[in-house]
């Protein structure tokens, strides 16, 4: 992962505001999905070398101790994107035109310039 300074991130924020200027242009709306999933809605989905890549997080309270996993970081906005349709479809348009931009996370070895934490839209 890395920091952002002031003028790293003026420009980031910059570039961020015209990709959201060009998408709501043609019409489509945000979406800000949660950051993480239940794990097992993220498994199985990349296959297993996929599965390899994703962040998972401990669980905590009374189940602290056994080391279990039972929710993760997103990899990228698909899984996120299914969730939110079938959590919530009735309350969308038709066609839902949508756009997202946030963090995802891969648990791998990044090569130079490569990271663990990127942003995607």
């Amino acid at each position: 992962t890395r920091d952002f300074l002031a003028g790293a991130l003026r420009t980031r924020e910059h570039v961020f505001a015209r990709i959201r200027e060009v998408f709501e242009r043609y019409r489509f709306e945000p979406l800000q999905a949660s950051a993480f999933e239940r794990l097992e809605t993220l498994t199985g989905k990349y296959g297993d070398e996929g599965d390899k890549l994703i962040f998972k997080i401990l669980r905590c309270g009374e189940h602290e101790a056994t080391g279990e996993a039972d929710l993760a970081l997103r990899y990228d906005m698909t899984v996120p994107l299914t969730r939110v349709v079938a959590n919530h479809g009735s309350q969308l348009p038709t066609p839902y035109k949508r756009y997202a931009r946030g963090p995802v996370w891969r648990a791998d070895r990044p090569g130079k310039g490569r990271f663990r934490e990127f942003a995607v839209c």
